[in-house]
This record gives C-alpha cells, structure tokens and sequence, in this order.
C-alpha cells in the first residue's frame, strides 16, 4: 500500500467512478468490491470508503436527505466535484480512461454488470468501443445503485430485467449520455414505453400515460402500465433526475411520439 497520505488524480477518479457505482450504504471497508478496488489503486479499503464517504458530504442529494458524510473532505475532492458538475462528459472519459488502466477488472469486481445495447458499434475503432462499453457500464451501475436496483415505476428489482434509461437520448445529449442524473432505472417495458414516449414524469415525479393510445381493452396493458398514472416514482439514494432532463422528455418525446 502506499505511505503517502495524499491521493493522485487517478486514484480519485476510480474513486469516484466507484463512488456512482456503489448504494450509499455499501461505502464498508469490508465491502468486497472496495476491498478489490482498494487493492488495485494500492490503498487501504479502510481509506477508500472514507474517501467515498467524503464525496458523499458533496452530493446535495445526500445530504438533503438528512444523510451526511465524513467532514474531512480535501481541496482536491471539492475541486474534481466541481469539475464533475461542470463537464460531465469530459470527466466521464477520464474516469473510464483510469479505470481502463486498471485492466477492465469490472467483471470481476461486479458480476451483475452487463453491457446495455445503446449504441450500433458500427465503423468504431476496437479503441473507441472500449471507451464506449466502459461508458455503458459506468451509466448503468451508476443509475442502478441510485435507485438500489429496482424499477422507478413498477418496483421489480430483477437486475437482469432492468435498464438504464436515459432521460434525454444517448444521441441528442452527448455532453449528459454518462450523466447519471439523465437516467432513471426502469424496466425493459418501462423502459420502451418511456422511449417511445408513451408515458412520461411529471415536474413533481409522478408518472403520466398518454391519453393518446388506443390499447383495446387490453387487460396487461392496463395493469402493467396504464394502472401507474398518477403514482409517484421511487426516488433514489442519489443522483436524482434533473428537473431539466424531464422537462425535455415530455415537450419533445412525449408529445411528439404519441
């Protein structure tokens, strides 16, 4: 382990990274992933869940909540969290730049990780598909531990049929397409009536299906979606959607698609 009480920006990064992978309450030194973490950054897991639960004391979500985290936050945390809010797609690159440094050890580490279809591969170099499977696995982890990896809408907490969903489309948000707060957990079925736009959020969380759809008398659409209108969404442990992002999605997806 190292004897130096300071930590390198690559260490910060997987810390952070590890920090929107992880529920709040598995920042233990005896956690398993951050004890393999922790080995990798040549750490101490004891060091590297007080380093999480000191970006935790950063993130509003956290401590709107009546939750904190450890006070003893550095100027280079309060730095790079800024960076972060300022630049999420140039600071997700470097956190998927240092991870990849590491060896691509996710597998390993999170077994439950999957790699989500987002994007078509097609003409990417074997360099930037990595980036890009590293970018999906990022998203997903980080907006599955959010919502402790259960559906917003529905509650089912099968992770294997859940999928990240982005708010805003990975295609029409380059600069939010790895931010977490431009992704709700969702059900493959919640998932795609929310992209095709047949149901949305409403400003206070609520979910609305369209009036518009004509589904016949169709028992399972009706207790499998349309019996949701007008109940509220689970909310998560952190990276909460952005008032923004919804906004987006019912004046431009919602009423368009239907």
């Amino acid at each position: 382990m190292v004897k130096s009480k300071l930590w390198d920006r690559q260490q910060l990064l997987v810390a952070f990274d590890l920090y929107f992978r992880l529920r709040f309450g598995q920042f233990d030194h005896r956690n398993s992933t951050v004890i393999y973490f922790a080995n990798l950054i040549r750490r101490t897991p004891s060091a590297l869940a007080m380093k999480l639960s000191n970006l935790a004391s950063l993130d509003p979500v956290i401590t709107s909540s009546g939750r904190s985290g450890l006070t003893s936050v550095s100027a280079a945390d309060r730095a790079m969290w800024l960076e972060m809010k300022t630049d999420w797609l140039a600071f997700s690159e470097q956190m998927n730049a240092a991870i990849s440094t590491l060896g691509e050890p996710l597998q390993e580490a999170m077994p439950d990780v999957r790699e989500e279809p987002l994007v078509s591969y097609q003409g990417m170099t074997k360099e930037v598909i990595t980036k890009v499977r590293i970018g999906q696995s990022y998203f997903r982890s980080a907006v599955l531990s959010a919502y402790n990896n259960r559906c917003c809408i529905s509650g089912l907490a099968v992770p294997k049929l859940l999928i990240a969903s982005h708010i805003v489309p990975w295609s029409e948000d380059p600069q939010n397409r790895l931010n977490p707060t431009n992704g709700l957990a969702l059900s493959a079925l919640h998932d795609k009536a929310f992209d095709l736009g047949l149901l949305t959020i409403d400003e206070s969380y609520h979910v609305v299906v369209s009036s518009k759809i004509n589904h016949n008398n169709d028992h399972f659409f009706d207790s499998s979606i349309k019996s949701f209108h007008g109940k509220s969404i689970f909310l998560p442990d952190k990276s909460s959607p952005q008032a923004a992002f919804l906004a987006m999605h019912r004046e431009t997806i919602f009423e368009r698609k239907c």
